[in-house]
């Protein structure tokens, strides 16, 4: 029997299911992908320009931010150096030298007093750690005459010096170098009375408070090592106390 003009039947609906990955312009992954990129190349660009723009030392500093190894006692104002484990970075090393010419200059009425002190040390940074020289002045020795006896100006360099790597973990050395005598002696006393002024100094360190338990070995030098031209020359004599990397 054929269907009536008009009549009702079933609604046909179809429905179109879309590709997978079909989402316009193929998605917006490689949008990502492309903004990592460019920030990837920034980034790489800003390093080459740091490393170019910027001294040893600013890097160094940079690096210890990322990569810190020193701890600072809160309101110490740069009085607390400390170093964690056994290797100190050189810039734990650094803010020693700083932090004892900072103790020398002082301030108030003693400035002019520290400041002569001042004039005794130099610092330097060495493969072995930091040194810290103390060395005579024309003017100025810092023992008594061909003696380990420590003058006045000695005993109060030892006492900052004591002050400031007390607050350090480092190991420590003692080296005691001295002045040539002339080839006239039978017995030239630098042998001894190089070892006799490093172990002045360590008894010094020792009795304003510096643990001896750190120090690892006093050595005396004679006048193997001079500074000057002249073996004879007072400038040769000197001790190194050596922080350890």
């Amino acid at each position: 029997m054929a269907r009536q003009k008009g009549a009702a039947g079933p609604t046909i609906m179809i429905k179109r299911v879309a590709a997978p990955g079909d989402g316009g312009h193929h998605g917006g992954a490689w949008k990502v992908a492309y903004a990592d990129f460019v920030t990837a190349m920034m980034a790489f660009f800003l390093l080459m320009w740091l490393l170019n723009a910027t001294t040893e030392q600013q890097r160094t500093g940079l690096a210890d931010y990322f990569n810190p190894s020193v701890v600072r006692t809160p309101g110490a104002s740069g009085d607390g150096i400390e170093q964690q484990g056994k290797e100190p970075a050189d810039a734990t090393l650094q803010q020693v030298a700083e932090e004892i010419e900072r103790q020398l200059r002082g301030g108030g009425g003693e400035s002019q007093q520290l400041t002569n002190l001042l004039r005794h040390v130099v610092t330097r940074m060495t493969d072995e750690g930091l040194v810290i020289e103390l060395g005579d002045l024309t003017d100025q020795p810092l023992f008594v005459e061909d003696t380990g006896q420590p003058q006045p100006v000695l005993s109060e360099l030892s006492r900052i010096i004591a002050r400031v790597i007390g607050k350090t973990r480092n190991q420590i050395a003692i080296s005691g170098h001295v002045r040539a005598y002339p080839e006239t002696l039978v017995t030239p006393p630098v042998w001894p009375l190089s070892d006799a002024r490093a172990h002045a100094v360590r008894n010094l360190l020792e009795g304003a408070g510096l643990d001896a338990k750190r120090i690892q070995r006093v050595t005396g030098y004679a006048d193997r090592k001079g500074k000057s031209g002249n073996p004879m020359d007072p400038i040769n004599n000197r001790i190194e106390v050596i922080l350890l990397r």
